[in-house]
């Protein structure tokens, strides 16, 4: 079909795509096959496109040839290097209950070869990678697609087909039967793909449950054992109690061992509330990340609840990276009227942990210290909240929550790059991390319904992020409570 004046204009979008077609129909003009072998190839199509199974895939390979010119074939395929390449199905057998061991002199070849009065064709996978793809993915790609093969020899070849018939081949039969077996490659590769995602998920859903059997509920056991070192302190206090209430004047070294044991008890008592509440914080993580409908569905699943933010969600997670900004020398500065004017929302309290964890550990990692307005040095991390018009929709509220921290600023547009998976800031490439951490809380937040962003300030950067909220009355100062 010839273009004409009034053909459409092509969008950049489809270009691409578009100049594949039209090299396609160029090579079909130039391979200028018959009818019959036209139908021969649509055949292979519709029947590959009809039946599921690989095993109904393999008798397509062989019946096609059989059925419509007469031909026998075999296909070769090598699912694993120990094995080597085996027949699994053939024009005369079918598919075989136990693939057979390739007679010599059948092997891997990367190019079609005559044997005795067989035509013996690779059978290559689709190319693992662009041609613009950088040498680093490319290489990356490269063995992404040998691990999901384990193919011998060649990463990229699958097997080999082989066309029997009694007269020889003329040139024209070998090329249209090599183009036949690449079309075999291409289905087959995708069916593999299939299944081995198939395989995959299955693999996921039984971790989920293993998970769930052996950390999720052993992880439990874990409050028994408070409880014991609970009572453990307990019964030192009483021992003390006994010492002090003594009418015997103790002896010095009875004052000594005394002191001795009120230190352990001091020291007990912190251990223990470290530990619970660091267990509290890593099984509500657990919980939130290994969700099984997560893994069900393919995505993450909320469980929204309502939740007072500051009191259950940014107190925890600030106490428990307390440490962590006090070894950096970051001072914090708590909003003032935050936590007397709260009301609940609802949101994902374990996911939304996860947000304020990930920007209270880059505001640990990250902040700097500047000469603030006031010609002061200043090294500090704050939050706050606000009430926002016009969120997410003109006529509805959202709520603003920011979380600031000291430095040198950065442009909007490369604030908000952050967000995205595996962005990091030019001037913090020296200091361990992933890119990860912004990128799901933008997930998580996006998934609330909100949106995330970046504002430069005159001291420093404040990353944020906007939930929606229902139509209610809030008190007059959250409006100005930015933090």
């Amino acid at each position: 079909m010839n273009g004409s004046l009034n053909t459409p204009s092509i969008p950049p979008d489809l270009e691409a795509v578009c100049q594949r077609v039209r090299e396609k129909a160029e090579s079909y003009e130039h391979y200028n096959f018959t009818q019959g072998r036209n139908d021969f190839l649509k055949a292979f199509f519709d029947l590959a496109q009809e039946y599921d199974s690989l095993d109904d895939f393999y008798r397509i390979c062989v019946s096609v040839p059989l059925a419509l010119v007469g031909v026998a074939s075999g296909l070769y395929l090598c699912e694993n290097r120990e094995r080597g390449l085996q027949l699994v199905c053939s024009s005369e057998d079918g598919v075989l209950a136990e693939p057979r061991p390739a007679d010599y002199p059948v092997q891997m070849q990367e190019m079609p070869y005559e044997l005795g009065g067989s035509y013996i064709i690779p059978i290559f996978s689709k190319q693992p990678f662009s041609k613009d793809t950088d040498d680093r993915t490319a290489d990356r790609q490269m063995k992404l697609w040998d691990d999901l093969r384990g193919l011998c020899g060649s990463g990229r070849i699958l097997g080999m087909f082989e066309v029997r018939r009694k007269e020889r081949l003329t040139e024209s039969d070998k090329f249209f039967f090599a183009k036949y077996a690449n079309r075999i490659g291409y289905n087959l590769d995708n069916r593999l793909i299939a299944r081995q995602n198939i395989e995959r998920l299955k693999f996921i859903n039984t971790l989920v449950i293993d998970i769930e059997h052996n950390i999720i509920v052993p992880n439990m056991y874990f409050r028994h054992l408070f409880n014991q070192l609970k009572k453990k302190i307990g019964l030192i206090e009483e021992l003390k109690r006994e010492i002090t209430s003594s009418q015997e004047t103790p002896a010095p070294r009875c004052g000594y061992c005394f002191g001795r044991l009120q230190a352990l008890q001091a020291d007990l008592v912190k251990y223990h509330q470290e530990i619970v509440k660091h267990h509290a914080n890593m099984s509500l993580f657990i919980e939130s990340l290994f969700r099984r409908e997560h893994f069900e569905r393919g995505h993450l699943v909320l469980h929204p609840k309502r939740c007072f933010v500051e009191k259950e969600v940014i107190l925890p997670q600030l106490d428990h990276y307390a440490s962590r900004l006090q070894a950096a020398n970051v001072t914090v500065d708590r909003p003032q009227n935050m936590y007397e004017e709260e009301f609940p929302i609802l949101v994902d309290i374990g996911l939304l942990a996860q947000v304020y964890a990930n920007l209270f550990s880059n505001a640990a990692k990250y902040t700097k210290e500047i000469i603030d307005h006031r010609g002061q040095v200043r090294k500090a991390m704050a939050y706050g909240r606000e009430i926002v018009d016009n969120f997410p929709h003109p006529g509805k509220k959202g709520i603003k929550f920011n979380v600031f921290t000291t430095g040198a600023s950065m442009s909007v547009e490369q604030g908000n790059r952050l967000f995205q998976e595996g962005m990091r800031g030019d001037d913090n490439l020296d200091i361990p991390g992933t890119g990860h951490g912004l990128s799901f809380i933008r997930l998580v937040v996006e998934m609330h319904g909100g949106k995330v962003g970046y504002e430069p300030t005159q001291e420093g950067n404040n990353f944020y992020f906007i939930l929606p909220l229902p139509p209610v009355d809030y008190p007059p100062a959250l409006y100005h409570n930015a933090g």
